[in-house]
């Protein structure tokens, strides 16, 4: 195929954000930080992200994501049993009270129920023990390589441990549950119980992040003594997903706020286009052109300072040849930053375009193939 390679304006739609704070200037409390983009999977912001610390209840995000996704299939009816009390914090189950799976999530995500987290680690798995093992598997699967699962709660134990880092992972992860995203999104939540059947509770989200920063989406804090505070959040603004994780952390809502400034102020999702031919001729069809469209190219999360040096490079063929259907892939656009490809779209047919019937003479088809590579 023969390659056209020509550069082209790049009409750019960018969401911009206020620049608050330069990362620079960043001065943190937390012995452990990081402030990931799960669009572009890019680290933003992080400090000691790969120590092993102990999380506390942040811990809860990957035992209501488990609980979550048992719940798909069956949400079963979970009666609370002495084998599931534990101490801390709690959603105040009473032994033969009985809620769903999927209550018992939002009792771990707005109230960081210890008690809710055990039901459903039993409920599950049968014993605490045989669900740290499902933990295990999954945390495996997302990929947080330094991360050990033993309680579905996060009261301390010496082999319980993850890293700012993998929290983010997990953070991303769950957020793409539909069920995960909305429970952690809310202020507060009503859970009716199955027995009794008049009772119902509404749970309070300890996630202070949701009424103090716009765009915030969602989270979860932990503490104990020996981890200190922690906390996991998410915000999003204009097409742009942050998360934030501190890890020992006595100022953690301040520290978000200013890791999401940062984040905000420093980075844009920029929507990628490029103008084209529009058409591209067509040798032996019905018609001489066919029309092109761009396929949408996904978002891409780049430092405003490099947004006006962005190009791309269009790759295209001086011809097709008949018959095409739309949709086929007649070239492709693709989006360079410093020489490393950060996007692509395919340039498509937009029509069907068949043989031309009519006889033509040899002289007829060689001046057509002449006048198309002209």
């Amino acid at each position: 195929m023969k390659r056209v390679f020509c550069f082209l304006l790049i009409l750019i739609s960018v969401f911009s954000f206020a620049v608050t704070i330069n990362a620079a200037e960043l001065s943190l409390s937390a012995q452990a930080y990081e402030l990931y983009c799960p669009d572009n999977g890019e680290i933003l912001l992080s400090s000691n992200a790969s120590a092993k610390l102990p999380m506390a209840s942040t811990t809860k995000i990957m035992t209501a994501l488990l609980a979550l996704e048992y719940a798909e299939n069956d949400n079963k009816v979970v009666e609370f049993t002495d084998d599931m009390t534990a101490e801390g914090s709690s959603m105040y189950l009473k032994l033969g009270e009985k809620v769903t799976l999927d209550d018992l999530a939002v009792g771990m995500m707005m109230q960081s129920g210890n008690d809710a987290a055990n039901a459903a680690a039993i409920a599950i798995s049968g014993s605490i023990g045989s669900f740290s093992g499902l933990m295990n598997q999954k945390a495996e699967e997302i990929g947080m390589r330094d991360t050990h699962f033993v309680t579905p709660s996060g009261l301390d134990d010496d082999d319980h441990y993850s890293t700012a880092h993998d929290m983010a992972l997990l953070m991303a992860y769950a957020l793409k549950n539909r069920r995960f995203a909305e429970i952690t999104s809310q202020s507060s939540m009503t859970v009716s119980f199955i027995e009794p059947a008049d009772k119902k509770v509404t749970y309070p989200n300890h996630n202070k992040l949701l009424r103090m920063y716009d765009g915030c989406i969602g989270g979860k804090t932990g503490y104990t003594d020996k981890s200190g505070r922690c906390l996991v959040s998410a915000a999003r603004r204009d097409g742009l997903t942050l998360i934030a994780v501190t890890l020992d952390d006595r100022d953690d809502w301040d520290d978000h706020i200013s890791m999401y400034d940062c984040g905000f102020g420093k980075y844009s999702s920029v929507e990628l286009k490029a103008d084209h031919p529009g058409s591209i001729g067509i040798v032996g069809g019905a018609a001489d052109t066919v029309g092109l469209f761009a396929e949408p190219s996904a978002p891409v999360v780049t430092d405003k300072a490099d947004i006006n040096r962005i190009e791309s490079k269009l790759f295209l063929p001086a011809f097709v040849y008949a018959p095409v259907k739309k949709g086929d892939i007649a070239g492709k656009v693709i989006y360079v930053l410093d020489g490393r490809k950060i996007g692509e779209s395919s340039l498509r047919c937009s029509e069907d375009i068949d043989y031309n019937d009519r006889k033509r003479s040899f002289t007829e088809y060689i001046k057509d193939l002449l006048k198309w590579h002209s």
